[in-house]
Formats: C-alpha cells, structure tokens, sequence
C-alpha cells in the first residue's frame, strides 16, 4: 500500500522506513515511552515498527513519522490508530526525546485528524491517554477533545478516553482553525 505524505507548515508525516529504526528504539528505550507500553528493548521496538508499517497494510491507515520539514529529523510518531483491542480508532500522538513543546503533536495531530475526516469519511476519532500523562491531555484539549469516559486495556491499563470534534463541529469554526 502506498502510504501518503502529508505536509504542515513546519512538519511532514511519511511513511515509516527502516532508518527510522535508531530514533524509533531510542524512544522506546526511554522513559518517554511509558506511557504508549515502555521502555522496550530494540528487538521489542522492531517489532513496534514493523506493526506500525503493517497497520497500514491491514487497516487502510495508520500512523507516520512525523520529521521536521526543513531539517528532515524524525520527531515522532503521529497518526491514526486500531488495533485489535481499542475501543474505537484513535488518533496518536508519540514525541521523541527533545520535541516536546513546541507544538508538532498538535500541528500533526490536526493534520492527521484532517485525513481521517477528509480523505477516510470518519465521522468520529478518539485519543486514549493514561491519566497521568499531563502533556498529552494537553494536546487532546488543544485539539478541541473532550474527556468521554475511561477506557481499560489488557496490557496498557486504565486511559482516559478524550473525543474529537466531529467534523461538522470543525466546519463550524472549531480547532481546525489550530491545523
């Protein structure tokens, strides 16, 4: 499956590739990633690469490595998520060490929530956010998300379900004007 490119104005979400692997395993080595299921060994952390690939393959869409544009580093991982086991199909938001802050999960998360509203027909999306991972509760409420109610994973424990404006909400005047 051709994975499409998209472009903000400071970022550019692709398609994951095998040199992605280096900051994709630093990521998932560290504490940052306690709260998506690490820290992860690098045999561990291929396998969470080669799923996110995969995703694509089996659902039509998944999530990309987000780079910044001019510089062409990898900042994260971004995108539109369901794996076996979720509540419903989630959009994501994962930031490599030292990006945080400076608005790319938000100014991704739009971007990808713009595909899955524009491009896939989606009427509805979700974040999932563990309760004490303040920052990406931020985002969620950046995005315009409401929390609507909890929801309980067999390996990822207890998250906060956060909802996304519809996409009639976003026509509206909503958060899309933050895209």
């Amino acid at each position: 499956m051709l994975i499409p490119t998209l472009h903000t104005p400071r970022l550019t979400l692709r398609a994951p590739v095998e040199s992605d692997f280096a900051p994709f395993a630093a990521f998932y080595a560290s504490d940052r990633s306690k709260f998506v299921g690490g820290p992860l060994g690098r045999e561990a952390s291929w396998r969470m690469l080669a799923m996110e690939a995969g995703h694509w393959t089996l659902r039509g869409y998944g999530r990309w490595i987000v780079e910044e544009t001019e510089t062409k580093t990898p900042v994260g991982l971004i995108g539109l998520f369901n794996p076996e086991g979720w509540p419903e199909a989630e959009i994501g938001w994962d930031l490599f060490e030292g990006f945080e802050g400076r608005g790319y999960a938000t100014e991704a998360g739009a971007a990808a929530r713009s595909f899955a509203y524009d491009t896939l027909g989606w009427t509805t999306a979700i974040s999932l956010v563990k309760p004490d991972n303040t920052g990406s509760a931020r985002v969620a409420e950046r995005l315009g998300c409401r929390h609507d109610g909890d929801f309980t994973h067999e390996r990822h424990g207890f998250m906060h379900v956060w909802r996304h404006p519809s996409p009639e909400d976003l026509a509206e005047g909503g958060m899309e004007a933050y895209a």
